[in-house]
């Protein structure tokens, strides 16, 4: 057994599981864990933009990836003590060219909450957020188009949100006898 691997055993022989996020410290004021060589930072609402704004003129210039998870039923066992859960999480993934590196930030959101737009940091998330907002319901204030991009405008409700119920629009393949 090598000396790291040694140094993560437990009493019982068996080596931690990399993909167990610990907590490291804070960065830029927010809780970070850090899992598969990659951290992670929790900002509050109120220091999300702030955050966002200090990644950027630090080198992290684009973003990867915005989404949103729905954790409805899900116990959350992989925030760090000081992060209270809340049903949405807004996930994005930033990557800095100059210095090789990636950063996640993860953003707890409570339903009917605003998150600030990203938009005039990253001009590129202008249509991640509009996909969040259409699948989830996620509103993103500030944004410059806060409109449905997938759905149409008439849609009522959002198709990835856990509670939403599947299979209310029957699949109509062309040339095939309808269903009356």
């Amino acid at each position: 057994m090598s000396d790291d691997v040694a140094a993560e055993a437990d009493d019982s022989g068996e080596t931690a599981s990399p993909e167990v996020e610990i907590e490291v410290e804070r960065l830029y004021g927010a809780p970070v864990t850090e899992a598969f060589g990659q951290r992670a930072l929790f900002p509050s609402l109120d220091t999300y933009l702030e955050l966002c704004a200090e990644l950027a003129s630090q080198g992290f210039g684009q973003v990867v990836d915005l989404c949103v998870v729905d954790y409805l039923q899900y116990d959350r066992t992989d925030l760090p003590a000081t992060v209270a859960p809340e049903r949405f999480e807004v996930v994005v993934n930033l990557i800095s060219h100059t210095r090789r590196e990636r950063i996640r930030v993860r953003l707890q959101v409570a339903d009917g909450v605003e998150v600030p737009s990203l938009f005039d940091i990253y001009p590129g998330t202008e249509a991640m957020e509009r996909e969040a907002f259409d699948m989830f319901g996620v509103v993103f204030s500030d944004h410059p188009d806060m409109s449905r991009v997938l759905m149409p405008e008439e849609w009522v409700g959002y198709p990835l949100r856990k509670d939403y119920e599947i299979g209310r629009i029957p699949v109509q393949f062309k040339g095939a006898p309808s269903q009356r």
